[in-house]
């Protein structure tokens, strides 16, 4: 079958929509017809050489509707409404105890360029095209996994939903699944980005007493105040540990680190009270620490989460309805973009303009 597609042939290259063809589903897959996908820092990452193998179709916060299901697949029909997130097997020891997105398999489902059955479903010319994080979706159709399928109600605006597989679920889930805090407990949320301002709906939801957002664009620090935000810090203008402590008397019981650069990572973890807990988000690099002073003399906690710790099956569907109830405002992130101006939607990420690029590709 064939499809149009936003291609990743070199690394550092813009992305060129072209004709390729799709393999027909097999037996636990679906053909989806993808509507809309949103646009992510990962993605950005794997055009810079830091994901999948070249060349490659990108893109992993698809939404769309099922036009064809496999043999095997009981739960879900033609004309369902979907999201797609992050694939994982299913079968491992983690996937078993309720742990999906620590999937044993995780890095070579998601980023090893073939699907569940380890063939490629994607090719032009005779050469394969790898899958990304077991969807693809910059491209009018997509053959995933029933693992990566969330099935949606059909009257929410399904162009918005793509965002809920991957930015927004990790920044939602990272404070109802991971960190947890208790009502009237206190945040810092360092990051404004989709996935931060994601965190602060979620710490607004749960009855936070102080919740404190750190960024360097006066916008993002605005919107975050729309959403829930007791403080908005800009970090270029202030010491953001002292502000912090300032404002918590003595530093806060969490803290979720988005960005991935060394320094403010340093700065979330020194904002924590004695006993606090910080959640790694962003992809970034080597932090330096003196254990002892930094993390063994004040008993705090630092812990890596990946995808909120979220099972998009359960996660997704309860944010949906947080949405409808308007508790959960996430289309204020969202901008759309036509799909032939795609790379220009990575720009405006990449500057800030906007927060949750979404490319409409369908109907």
């Amino acid at each position: 079958m064939k499809i149009k597609a936003a291609l990743a042939k070199e690394k550092n290259y813009p992305l060129v929509i072209e004709e390729i063809e799709i393999e027909e589903p097999k037996e636990d897959e679906v053909l989806i017809k993808i509507v809309a996908s949103g646009i992510c820092h990962t993605d950005a990452e794997s055009i810079k050489g830091n994901g999948t193998p070249f060349p490659a179709v990108l893109g992993h916060e698809g939404s769309g509707i099922i036009e064809r299901v496999g043999s095997n697949v009981t739960h879900l029909k033609v004309g369902d409404h979907i999201v797609l997130s992050y694939s994982y097997c299913n079968s491992c020891s983690q996937c078993l105890t309720g742990h999906h997105n620590l999937c044993i398999r995780t890095v070579e489902l998601n980023f090893g360029g073939k699907l569940q059955d380890q063939t490629y479903r994607l090719h032009k010319d005779g050469q394969n095209y790898s899958t990304f994080f077991g969807q693809s979706s910059f491209a009018t159709y997509a053959v995933a996994n029933i693992n990566n399928i969330v099935k949606v109600d059909h009257d929410v605006d399904l162009r918005l939903l793509g965002p809920l597989g991957c930015g927004i679920q990790t920044g939602s889930g990272t404070v109802m699944n991971s960190l947890k805090p208790e009502p009237g407990s206190s945040i810092a949320i360092y990051g404004a980005g989709a996935v931060g301002l994601s965190a602060v709906m979620a710490a607004n939801l749960l009855g936070l007493k102080n919740i404190i957002v750190i960024d360097i664009h006066e916008n993002r620090l605005e919107l975050a105040k729309e959403l829930g935000a007791t403080h908005a810090l800009n970090s270029q203008s202030l010491n953001v540990v002292e502000e912090v402590k300032k404002i918590t008397d003595g530093g806060v019981h969490y803290a979720i680190e988005t960005t991935g650069v060394p320094v403010v990572i340093k700065n979330g973890i020194d904002s924590l009270r004695v006993a606090g807990k910080i959640s790694i988000v962003g992809m970034g690099g080597d932090v330096t620490l003196n254990f002892t002073n930094d993390i063994l003399m004040e008993g705090k906690t630092i812990v890596g989460t990946i995808q909120g710790d979220s099972t998009p099956q359960v996660h997704i569907p309860k944010i949906i309805e947080y949405y409808k109830e308007g508790k959960f405002p996430f289309d204020k992130l969202v901008k759309f973009y036509n799909f032939n101006d795609i790379n220009q939607a990575f720009e405006d990420s990449k500057t800030g303009i906007t927060i949750k690029p979404v490319v409409i590709i369908g109907s």
